[in-house]
């Protein structure tokens, strides 16, 4: 009884059956290849390709395609293919999608510290028959040495008029006084113009006003504004968990009113001169294998003078 060809015998040309695998390797799970007598015979996952034909030559040979295996003309295909995609991508001319703007929270730059000309003034007021108390007399001398400093153009002394006559010759005394005291500071009387200006409550005191003017750290809107309601204004602002409009602005304000010299918001200020004499002893003493830090006592007796100079 004769049986036809299994799964795993190669079938060959001229209808015979090939042996089957002893080792019992499926020829179907991998390409094979046999030769009989002069012709090639090529076993493909299960399937038989035939030889090419006679009389056909080579030319038939390039037909045979192993299964896998991708033609050398598709492949410039598909590289032609992605260059003309890329270079239709880069001639998009659509803009770049944007988020709408945000509204600034933070207080210090809803109300920035800036710096601007402005006006210093000091109010004297008379004292007894034209003199000054020794309390605003420091006050003149203090004012006096911040115009040497940074005052530009003239020092401002505005004398009061149209007053009882006590009181205007009392501030007339007091002037004088202060003129004076500009002298001791260096300060030349052409650098003080003397002017006037017109009582408006003559039962209240009259001060002579002292101004320069001078660069000056301030906060750069008005504090106290709240544009929105503090209690329900409403549902969108009630729930974004934003701060009030005025909140930092006094803090700015109080800020910019402590600071001495205003350019020290813009830059810090050079290094000082260094303690030769400390700085040698603490490299000593590291040296050595000391500790070069300063021993404090605190019983009220012993000199600070005396640690720091151990």
């Amino acid at each position: 009884m004769t049986h036809g060809p299994r799964h795993s015998d190669a079938v060959f040309a001229g209808g015979g059956a090939g042996p089957r695998s002893r080792a019992g390797d499926d020829l179907r799970t991998s390409g094979f290849a046999r030769i009989v007598g002069h012709k090639t015979i090529r076993i493909d996952r299960g399937r038989t390709i035939p030889p090419p034909a006679e009389g056909r030559g080579k030319d038939a040979e390039p037909a045979i395609q192993a299964r896998g295996r991708v033609a050398p003309g598709r492949i410039a295909s598909l590289l032609a293919a992605c260059a003309l995609g890329a270079l239709a991508a880069g001639c998009n001319s659509q803009p770049v999608a944007t988020t709408g703007a945000i509204e600034v929270a933070d207080y210090r730059v809803r109300h920035p510290i800036v710096l601007t000309d402005g006006t210093r003034s000091l109010d004297v007021f008379p004292t007894g028959v034209g003199q000054l108390d020794p309390r605003q007399t420091a006050d003149v001398d203090a004012f006096m040495l911040e115009f040497r400093r940074y005052g530009r153009g003239l020092l401002l002394m505005e004398v009061p008029r149209g007053g009882p006559p006590a009181q205007a010759a009392s501030a007339e005394r007091t002037a004088t006084v202060l003129t004076r005291l500009a002298a001791q500071d260096r300060i030349s009387a052409r650098e003080v113009a003397v002017t006037a200006y017109a009582v408006a409550a003559p039962s209240l005191a009259a001060p002579i006003r002292l101004s320069f003017q001078r660069m000056q750290a301030k906060v750069s809107d008005a504090c106290g504004l709240w544009p929105q309601d503090t209690g329900a204004s409403g549902f969108a602002f009630d729930y974004s968990n934003r701060p009030m409009w005025n909140l930092g602005c006094a803090t700015q304000s109080t800020v910019a009113a402590q600071v001495a010299d205003p350019l020290d918001l813009v830059r810090g200020r050079p290094e000082g001169r260094i303690d030769t004499v400390k700085r040698v002893r603490d490299i000593g003493q590291l040296r050595e294998g000391k500790d070069p830090s300063t021993t404090w006592h605190q019983d009220g007796q012993t000199d600070v003078k005396s640690q720091v100079g151990q």
